[in-house]
């Protein structure tokens, strides 16, 4: 202990929840006497790795030190004033909301709001997110966020080739002033998908070009705003769509794209409270016009009502999700960016529409006022000006003498985008770069036929919480509603719901790191270039891999690039016929869905009994498929929670057959310091960082999804336009909008290995192992385990196969999924895998007390379901049934159950079952709505808050 500086406990016993004592303990319920005999029995000898991580990464460094470490780190970071745009800019989070929501493990900790009855808070905070999008765009309704502006505009390019009735020969135009980094990315997206994409000056087209979509940025990336009416006319007259990529500050002052006929609208709500990041994390969005809703990619929240009759938040229209509809699905994104969404959504809360509207008139005047004494080439400007000079590397070099960034256009013009964040002070600073003085504008860029008259946020909860005394509790009336890490226990199969420490976390806020943007030049960010080398470095040497990208933004776009790699590694041969993607069928939805994404057809493998990839079936549809083989996608340990002993046999099979080995990284946590992807056959990997390296989950996002890969795929890693040091010359192109995707929360990770070191990270995995396996083994008696390996052991997740429950009772996993909630739990994965089980996974996080409490809640749950079974109580009359239980309910004058108010609401204190301690361990947690009717809120779709005229 003497060895820590700062004394006391190292950081790895405060990550890893059991004591020692309780590791034996757990050890000796499974029969084992140390932990070494246990893992041999569990990871298959033919996949162990022989050199430990111990030997290969560095010591474990404590708190202290790794805090002094990135402050190192962060001080080689150099903060200028960034005015570059480009669709990054300064902004100003509010504190109040930089403490209680961005800082609050409330918020930052919680899961996807799956089980709407415990994610009120942050689905009402959603609710407001889409009416901010809905209202700024003129558009009928919005999703809950994409991953960035990028992004969206990919997602809205394939939106539309989906829907448009313009035949298979149509291409897709995108204008010529969109954002470099935007262009890019939809024509990475656009190419295995065989769209073709021409760059056009959209307001020249050619009248008889047969096109199916248009992309134009408004404001554009020069600065200018033109009029697309007419253009949306000619778009809509081809049976075509149009899609504006906008910024939501302009569209306080400029006309909304609905209202000049755009069908879709994206973009990015980062200048709406969120800090640059170098690139991320921030809430891109999506809109649409009427009759494209059930198209519409990524999550909608929609209001529907409870058992009570009372309105409730939930989210709508899920069977168009990739994991219910695979290969079938309108996109592979299962993520969002939830944290930066609701923080967005609060900034436009904090300020009101006239609050955002002086932010806005204040960043124009200063436009307006710079445009009087300069030579701009802008007729029109919200914030943008692209100015002609005599030589522009004077002016740069002149800006950074006052350390200003300027956006780089050519060697006679510079570009400035003024922010939120620019003084009188600055200004008069910005305008002296050009030998100039500070006048008053003369004039406007936003001519009256542009000029915004519709309302927007009128809506009561974005014109109440102005006072940092409302907003507070406001946001401690949310975060109530939900039940995040800082209650309880998360026990999630194949999400991984571990500790997300605040020592970890500390970093992000840091404005070394948060105020960096992304094309700023590379000088200026060499400390976080060498945490993101670090990082990289690490992640090889845990996986065993040769290359890494740390620009997927989410593991589904971590897919697509693995897949993608392997889809021009064919190419490259002469092998462009090899586009048939093997998918076991108990495989994560996105990984089909990411298959076809990334041009390959998907051929799915059957599982046998045990829940392992059949290795007959693998076989038949090799030879069936031979020389169009191109991948196999498998996740490891499988989905059905068990190390399969074959799948080196696995992969040779398909390497021999010419083919590609794509292991899915969710189930990493079972395999750090004991098996390497990269060693035993595998060639290319997403890894979860939001999973297994504790970037948090953030109530449904961010994510962060890097690619891995073995040297001969690494020339087929993400690159990007923007900055040449982000991945190979060969590669594809950029996946996601930022160079480094989510930058910002990359310490988090680096953090953690560096606060675990190599042994750290072991024992890590054991016990998220060994603490399943306990699950299992104490659950067992209750509820069939339905997979386990050769000897009867267990990976890092078990299923409990509820199915026979079902049948001779009726309680569902919906049942005990409510019910749980009465006990102050957050339900396991439900019917994923495998329809009607449930996937338990504790994680290593988690202490022995916290385990046996969630064991002996769903052991009480057993001895309710056993009462149904015998015929003491009806299924419809239980309080199963009628789960969870609110503080309406139980209180009110009406109650008419065959059971007791106090066996509705304290279910724990009834049976008997759970000892007095445990009862006593967290105080009652109220969800404050009854069951949720899900159906009707598909029925009566409602996705933002109605509109000011119906509250009169």
């Amino acid at each position: 202990m003497g060895g820590h500086v700062g004394g006391g406990k190292g950081f790895q016993d405060r990550h890893i929840g059991p004591s020692g004592a309780q590791e034996e303990e757990m050890l000796s319920v499974l029969g084992y006497s140390n932990l070494k005999d246990f893992i041999a029995d569990v990871v298959p000898e033919n996949i162990v790795i022989e050199k430990k991580l111990a030997q290969v990464l560095d010591n474990a460094k404590s708190e202290v030190e790794v805090i002094d470490e990135l402050r190192t780190l962060a001080s080689e970071n150099e903060i200028f004033t960034s005015l570059i745009g480009t669709g990054y800019y300064g902004t100003i989070t509010p504190p109040v909301i930089k403490r209680n929501v961005l800082e609050n493990p409330a918020w930052y900790t919680a899961y996807t709001p799956y089980q709407p009855e415990i994610s009120q808070g942050r689905l009402e905070a959603l609710f407001a997110f889409q009416t901010v999008i809905t209202d700024m765009t003129g558009l009928a309704i919005s999703n809950a966020s994409m991953l960035d502006e990028s992004t969206a505009a990919a997602e809205a390019m394939t939106l539309a080739r989906r829907t448009s009735k313009a035949g298979d020969d149509a291409v897709f135009l995108i204008d010529h002033n969109v954002h470099p980094q935007t262009k890019a990315v939809v024509i990475t997206r656009a190419k295995p998908l065989g769209i073709k994409v021409l760059e056009v000056d959209v307001l020249a087209v050619d009248p008889f070009l047969n096109f199916f979509g248009v992309l134009v940025q408004y404001p554009d990336t020069t600065g200018a705003m033109d009029d697309f009416s007419d253009l949306a006319t000619q778009a809509h007259s081809k049976d075509a769509l149009l899609i504006a990529a906008t910024d939501l500050l302009a569209l306080t002052l400029i006309t909304a794209p609905g209202e000049w006929g755009a069908d879709i609208a994206v973009g990015s709500a980062q200048r709406f409270g969120v800090p640059m990041g170098f690139g991320g994390p921030h809430a891109g969005f999506m809109a649409v016009r009427s009759g494209l809703e059930r198209a519409l990619p990524g999550r909608l929240i929609g209001q529907s009502v409870d058992a009570h009759g009372n309105p409730a938040f939930r989210l709508a229209l899920q069977t168009r999700e990739q994991h219910i509809r695979r290969d079938k699905a309108t996109s592979n994104i299962c993520t969002a960016q939830v944290l930066l969404a609701n923080m967005s959504a609060f900034y436009s809360m904090w300020h009101g529409p006239k609050g955002l509207i002086e932010i806005a008139e204040r960043v124009h005047g200063y436009t307006a006022a710079l445009a009087t004494v300069v030579e701009s080439v802008n007729k029109s400007y919200f914030d943008t000006l692209t100015i002609k000079v005599a030589d522009a590397a004077v002016v740069h070099k002149m800006a950074a003498s006052l350390r200003i960034n300027l956006g780089i256009v050519d060697a006679k013009h510079v570009r400035i985008s003024i922010d939120e964040t620019v003084t009188a002070s600055k200004f008069a600073e910005i305008v002296s770069i050009f030998g100039a003085k500070v006048v008053s504008a003369q004039g406007s860029g936003i001519s009256p036929a542009i000029k915004r008259t519709s309302t927007f946020l009128q809506h009561p909860v974005f014109n109440t919480y102005h006072s940092e005394t409302s907003m507070m509790r406001y946001l401690r009336t949310l975060a109530d509603r939900d039940l995040a890490l800082d209650r309880t226990m998360i026990p999630l199969g194949s999400c991984t719901m571990k500790l997300n420490s605040v020592t970890e976390m500390e970093a992000v806020t840091w404005p070394e790191f948060a105020s960096l943007h992304p094309f700023a030049p590379a000088d200026q960010s060499k400390g976080s270039r060498k945490l993101i080398a670090q990082l990289s470095k690490w992640l090889v040497e845990i996986t065993g891999y040769d290359a890494v990208s740390l620009q997927p933004n989410a593991g589904s776009q971590g897919e697509f690039a693995g897949l993608l790699a392997i889809r021009n590694y064919h190419d490259s041969r002469s092998e462009q016929e090899r586009d048939i993607c093997l998918i076991p069928s108990s495989a994560h939805g996105t990984n089909a869905a990411s298959a076809v994404m990334a041009g390959m057809k998907v051929v799915v493998i059957t599982c046998d009994e045990a829940g392992n990839v059949s290795l007959d079936d693998l076989k038949l549809k090799i030879s069936e498929h031979a020389g169009k083989l191109a991948a196999l996608m498998v996740t490891y340990p499988s989905t059905h929670g068990v190390f399969e002993s074959a799948i080196s046999e696995i992969c040779a099979l398909v390497h021999e057959a010419g083919g590609q080995v794509y292991v899915d990284g969710a189930n990493l946590n079972a395999l750090v310091g004991l098996a390497q992807p990269g060693k035993f056959g595998a060639d290319v990997s997403h890894l979860n960082l939001h999973k297994t390296f504790c970037i948090p989950h953030g109530g449904g996002g961010p994510g962060v999804g890097p690619v891995i890969a073995r040297a001969h795929l690494a020339p087929f890693l993400p690159n990007h336009p923007l900055d040449a040091t982000a991945g190979p010359t060969t590669g594809p192109g950029p996946i996601s909008g930022a160079p480094f995707g989510s930058a910002s929360i990359l310490p988090i990770s680096w953090a953690y290995i560096r606060l675990m070191g190599g042994a750290g990270l072991t024992h890590a995995t054991e016990v998220a192992i060994l603490s399943a396996n306990y699950m299992a083994a104490r659950l067992k008696g209750s509820y069939p385990i339905l997979y386990t390996g050769e000897k009867g052991l267990i990976a890092h997740e078990c299923i409990l196969d509820v199915r026979e429950i079902t049948k001779v009772s009726g309680v569902t996993v919906d049942d005990i999924a409510k019910r749980l909630m009465d006990f102050g739990f957050h339900a396991p994965t439900m019917s994923f895998p495998v329809p009607g089980t449930l996937m338990i996974e504790p994680t290593e996080s988690e202490d022995i007390l916290e385990m046996n409490r969630f064991i002996d809640a769903m052991i009480a749950i057993k001895y309710e379901i056993d009462e149904i079974i015998e015929g003491k109580v009806a299924v419809e009359d239980s309080a199963l049934r009628h789960a969870p239980h609110t503080v309406g309910a139980v209180a009110s004058n009406e109650w008419d159950r065959s059971y007791s108010r106090e066996r509705g609401a304290f279910p724990a204190t009834f049976t008997g079952l759970i000892p007095g301690e445990l009862i006593g361990m967290k105080g009652k947690y109220w969800p404050t709505t009854g069951r949720i009717d899900g159906a009707y809120g598909d029925r009566n779709l409602v996705c933002s808050c109605p509109p000011i005229e119906s509250f009169a």
